[in-house]
C-alpha cells in the first residue's frame, strides 16, 4: 500500500480539530493566543516602519528635485588682483547651451545667488535670492507646480517670487512690497553702501520643504544681476536632468560639455550624507523590529509544545494505528505554522492600512498630543509620510513566516519522535 502523500487531507484535519478543541481538552492555550497576537502586532510594525521609511525618502528627494537642481555647473575661479577668488561666468549663455546639448539633460539655466535681509515694516528674515529667466522658474516643479501656490507666475518679470515661510513670516501678501537689504551694494569713494530694493511679490509658492519656503526667493535674472553686482555673469549653471536617481551617471559627460574650468556638483553630494544616515538607520530598524517578530514567534514553540504536551495520549493512539512520524511532525507543524500564518495576515491588513490612512492617524495624534507634535523646522517636511511598496510588505511576510515555519519545526520533531509505548504507559 502506498505511503500517503506529505500534507493530506487527514493531516489537515488532524490539526484543525486540535486547535479546535477546547483547552480543558487540549486545544488551543492562551500562548497560543499570545504568539498570535504578537505575530500581528510584531509584523504591523514592521510594515508600519518599512512604509514610513519608504515614504520620508521619497518626499525627502521629492521635495529637494522639485525645487533644486539636479546638479549644478560652477567655475573653479580665478584669483584676482585682490586676492580674491572670482568664479563669475561670463560666458553663461554659450555654457548654457552646451551644457543643455548633453544627452538626457532636460534644462541647463544660468543662476545667480546670494543671501540678503528682507524686510517689510518691523520684521526682518534672512534671504536666500535666485536669479534666474522667467522661463527657467516656470520649468521647476516645486515652484511653478506647486499646489498650494498662489499669484500670477507670469508676472514674475514684474518683481519676485517667494516662499510660503518668507510670506508669513513677514506678512506679505500678493501685491505687498518687500524690501532686500544687500551689504555688498554700490561701491563709492567712502566704501560700499549697502544696496535697498523694494520689490513686488507677484508669486508665493510652497515647495514642501520647510527651509526652502522660508529662505527662498526669486528674482528675474537680469535684475538679479543688477542687485548682486553680476553685469553680464551668473553664478553657476542649474542642471535639471531625465533621471536624477542616476545622476552621477551625467556628471562625466556634463564635465566634458562644460570643459577644465569647471565642476559639477549635483544633488547627491550636497545631501548624500543625510541619504546615507537614513539608510544606515533603516537597516538598523529593519534588524531591530526582526528580531521583535522572532521573539513574537518563539512564542509558537511554548503553544505548540503545551499542545503536544497536553496531547501525548493522542499521539500514542495515533501511531499505534498506523501513522508515521512525518505525519505526526507535519500535523503540528501545521498547528504551529497556522498561527504564524493569520498573525502575519492580521499584520499585513494593519500595516497596510496604516500606511494608506496615515493622515488622518497622524492629525488625530496630533490632535491628541495636542498639537506640535512634528516639527516641520527639524524634518524638514511638513507631516509624516508613508509609502507602500510591494518590496517592503514582501520583505515583511517573507521574514514572518520564515521564522514562523522554521520555529515550528523543533516541537513538531519532539511530538513526532515520542515513543507510543511512553505516551500510553499511565492511560
Amino acid at each position: 500500500m502506498a505511503a500517503p502523500a506529505p500534507f493530506s487531507r487527514f493531516e489537515w484535519m488532524i490539526a484543525w480539530r486540535y486547535l479546535r478543541a477546547r483547552r480543558s481538552e487540549g486545544g488551543v492555550s492562551v500562548m497560543t493566543w499570545i504568539s498570535l497576537i504578537g505575530i500581528t502586532l510584531a509584523v504591523f510594525a514592521l510594515i508600519a516602519t518599512l512604509a514610513v521609511r519608504s515614504g520620508f525618502r521619497s518626499e525627502f528627494v521629492g521635495t529637494i528635485l522639485g525645487a533644486n537642481a539636479h546638479a549644478t555647473v560652477y567655475a573653479h575661479g580665478e584669483v584676482t588682483a585682490a586676492g580674491t577668488l572670482d568664479r563669475r561666468i561670463t560666458d553663461f549663455a554659450a555654457l548654457a547651451d552646451a551644457v543643455g546639448e548633453v544627452p538626457g539633460v532636460l534644462q541647463a539655466a544660468p543662476l545667480i545667488k546670494g543671501q540678503v535681509m528682507a524686510s517689510r515694516g518691523d520684521r526682518n528674515a534672512g534671504v536666500q535670492v535666485y536669479g534666474i529667466h522667467a522661463a527657467d522658474l516656470a520649468e521647476i516643479p516645486g515652484v511653478a507646480q506647486s499646489e498650494e501656490s498662489y499669484g500670477d507666475l507670469g508676472r514674475f518679470d514684474e518683481g519676485i517670487a517667494i516662499g510660503s515661510g518668507v510670506a508669513r513670516s513677514l506678512g506679505l501678501s500678493i501685491g505687498d512690497k518687500v524690501k532686500l537689504i544687500s551689504p555688498n551694494g554700490v561701491k563709492t569713494a567712502f566704501g560700499t553702501s549697502p544696496r535697498v530694493n523694494a520689490y513686488e511679490v507677484v508669486y508665493v509658492f510652497t515647495a514642501g520643504r520647510y527651509d526652502i519656503d522660508n529662505t527662498r526667493a526669486y528674482l528675474p535674472f537680469a535684475e538679479a544681476q543688477s542687485y548682486f553686482n553680476r553685469e553680464g555673469a551668473a553664478d553657476e549653471i542649474e542642471v535639471m536632468v531625465a533621471d536624477p536617481e542616476a545622476v552621477d551617471q551625467y556628471i562625466l559627460p556634463l564635465l566634458q560639455a562644460a570643459g577644465q574650468s569647471y565642476g559639477v556638483w549635483s544633488w547627491r553630494d550636497s545631501s548624500g550624507g543625510f541619504l546615507r544616515a537614513l539608510e544606515v538607520e533603516d537597516n538598523v530598524m529593519f534588524v531591530i523590529l526582526s528580531i521583535l517578530v522572532l521573539i513574537a514567534t518563539m512564542n509558537i514553540v511554548s503553544g505548540l509544545i503545551m499542545l503536544v504536551k497536553n496531547k501525548g495520549r493522542d499521539i500514542g493512539i495515533l501511531r499505534t494505528i498506523g501513522l508515521s512520524e512525518g505525519s505526526v511532525m507535519r500535523v503540528f507543524f501545521i498547528c504551529g505554522s497556522i498561527t504564524g500564518v493569520i498573525g502575519t495576515l492580521l499584520g499585513v491588513i494593519l500595516g497596510c492600512l496604516f500606511a494608506i490612512y496615515i493622515d488622518p492617524i497622524f492629525s488625530f495624534v496630533n490632535y491628541a498630543m495636542g498639537g506640535e507634535v512634528w516639527d516641520p523646522s527639524i524634518r524638514g517636511i511638513y507631516a509624516l509620510p508613508a509609502e507602500l511598496q510591494m518590496g517592503d510588505v514582501l520583505s515583511a511576510v517573507g521574514l514572518s513566516l520564515g521564522l514562523s515555519f522554521v520555529v515550528t519545526i523543533f516541537p513538531a520533531r519532539r511530538a513526532a519522535r515520542m515513543n507510543p509505548v511512553e505516551a500510553l504507559r499511565y492511560e
